[in-house]
């Protein structure tokens, strides 16, 4: 069935344009200086990974100021003031619970009234969780409660950022843009890791208040940017708004509205939509029985979220300040600036890797060397860091301390420019629209399970097994290996749609590399 044969029980017009059907239309070649405009605003969209890492980048930091610890922690024996082992992952691994409802729940409001508004509307969520938090006194069950709510919001944002970049950006650059909340993050984490260095030595609660007094700063930043963003042209087209459609992608492709390459543009998301129209409203069941190979991308989409996770990225920086130790780097918070500096710098080159090579070029290279320095980083510290053999001594070999460091910040690097930005990039270019939301939440959700549980389970495990943790982390690496290799298909250089077409023809993965999508008529048809 063609676009303008479309049935009446599709909701959508398929007339809308007003124009004759056309041919699709290819746009022309343009230069990076042509989408300078539509890539600053794909990054203030991105700047919503930003928040999630000021979050990361300064809740360690607290847990390690003397005014956090007195308020929030006990007393030994000693009459010291501690946070125990317990009370701390709760504070830090709560948030990921709260992540995950946000994910799932509150990132309906992009479909309900636009990815814009959605974004707007997580933000005052935001402002209400840091206000929790900010006020707390001597409750540390306050702050938790704080951290929750922040949760819902930056779980919101890790589902609607990307999947608004994905839906606005041109093509040609949309695995760059997406990577680029990636780089946000690692941003966030930084400057959280320099505030806090910054505000170490105050001697009250600016310690800490000062660092999340900075978040309602980051918050209007992310809602002005909103203001001057286009909308998602798929969600207008959903919402049959045909001509602010128009207006956005003659804005992101700096075209004239009524170029024919506009018109063609709309035709082919509007395809889609009428194709996903004559099957009625999406539900939560389409996850698993909808078509083409819906229930195969929802898995792909989970396991990738998972295994971003198993890669151990965590454990790295938790178990980062004990090997720094060990060559006399005692300053946690200096531990945190190098290994935060590899992390943000990293990740600049897989902004470039993620459409050089493609997407699963670089997953694959990610796994394989990141297991290898998981496998390095393992041995050295299992059988030749600590010279008696006791763990929780001091007595270290200096020259296999200086080894683990350069393991680690290596580790980093391949994870920053491979997993980091790669994953998110995948997910966001693998669903269709009638779905995409509820897919992408479903799979961030899952991040953010195993986030919960790793971040708050590594200090038990840690107590026990030591270095040994990071042979479990190599295995799931290796096991990544196998899963993007045979489950993992190419999205790099596909429209929204032909994605579909390549899923509806049931390439496989290892083949989807070479697959060319349809053209003219075909890509039209249902």
């Amino acid at each position: 069935m063609s676009l303008h044969e479309s049935t009446t029980n599709t909701p959508v017009n398929s007339n809308v344009l007003g124009k004759d059907e056309e041919p699709i239309v290819e746009l022309p070649q343009k230069g990076f200086k042509d989408y300078i405009l539509i890539s600053l605003f794909c990054l203030l969209v991105a700047f919503g990974g930003f928040v999630f890492g000021f979050d990361t980048g300064t809740i360690g930091g607290f847990l390690n100021m003397t005014d956090f610890q007195e308020r929030f922690g006990q007393i030994n024996s000693e009459g010291e003031h501690y946070i125990s082992t317990v009370r701390t992952g709760l504070i830090v691994s709560v948030f990921n619970i709260g992540c995950a409802i946000g994910g799932i729940f509150l990132s309906k409001i992009g479909d309900m009234f636009g990815r814009r508004i959605g974004l707007m509307f997580t933000m005052v969520v935001y402002v209400v969780g840091i206000i929790v938090q900010i006020s707390s006194q001597r409750q540390w069950y306050q702050f938790m409660i704080g951290r929750i709510i922040t949760g819902l919001a930056v779980g919101t944002v890790a589902v609607l950022s990307p999947l608004f970049i994905s839906e606005t950006a041109p093509k040609t650059l949309r695995g760059p843009l997406v990577c680029c909340f990636q780089l946000c993050i690692t941003l966030g984490i930084f400057i959280g890791y320099c505030v806090c260095f910054g505000t170490k030595d105050l001697s009250d609660s600016r310690q800490w208040r000062v660092p999340l007094g900075l978040c309602f700063l980051w918050a209007i930043f992310l809602v002005t940017g909103m203001v001057f963003m286009p909308e998602s042209p798929r969600y207008l087209v959903e919402k049959q708004k045909i001509e602010e459609a128009k207006r956005s992608i003659s804005r992101s492709n700096k075209v004239d509205p009524e170029d024919p390459f506009v018109y063609s543009e709309i035709e082919l998301i509007q395809a889609g939509i009428d194709r996903e129209a004559l099957a009625g409203s999406a539900s939560w069941t389409e996850l698993i029985t909808g078509k083409p190979a819906i229930f195969r991308r929802v898995i792909m989409g989970i396991m990738l979220q998972s295994l971003q996770q198993l890669t151990g990225i965590n454990y790295f920086f938790y178990y980062g300040t004990t090997i720094f130790q060990a060559v006399g780097l005692e300053d946690s918070f200096e531990t945190s600036i190098i290994l935060g500096t590899v992390n943000f710098a990293s990740t600049f080159v897989g902004i470039y890797i993620i459409e050089r090579l493609g997407r699963r070029v670089t997953l694959l290279g990610g796994s394989f060397w990141m297991f290898v320095c998981l496998l390095i980083y393992a041995c050295i510290g299992s059988f030749r860091l600590f010279k008696d053999g006791n763990y929780t001594g001091a007595d270290t070999y200096e020259a296999s301390g200086n080894a683990m460091i350069f393991i680690t910040c290596l580790y980093i690097f391949f994870f920053a420019s491979t997993w980091a930005g790669g994953v998110y990039t995948i997910i966001s270019e693998s669903y269709p629209l009638r779905i995409r939301s509820k897919a992408m939440a479903v799979a961030t959700a899952f991040n953010w399970l195993w986030g919960f549980l790793i971040s708050f389970f590594t200090p038990f495990i840690t107590e026990r097994i030591h270095f040994y943790f990071g042979f479990v982390f190599a295995g799931c690496l290796l096991f990544s290996l196998f899963y993007v290799y045979f489950f993992v298909s190419e999205t790099k250089g596909l429209t929204l749609e032909e994605v579909d077409q390549l899923y509806a023809d049931r390439v496989a993965p290892w083949k989807s590399s070479s697959w060319k999508p349809h053209t003219g008529d075909e890509a039209v048809e249902a």
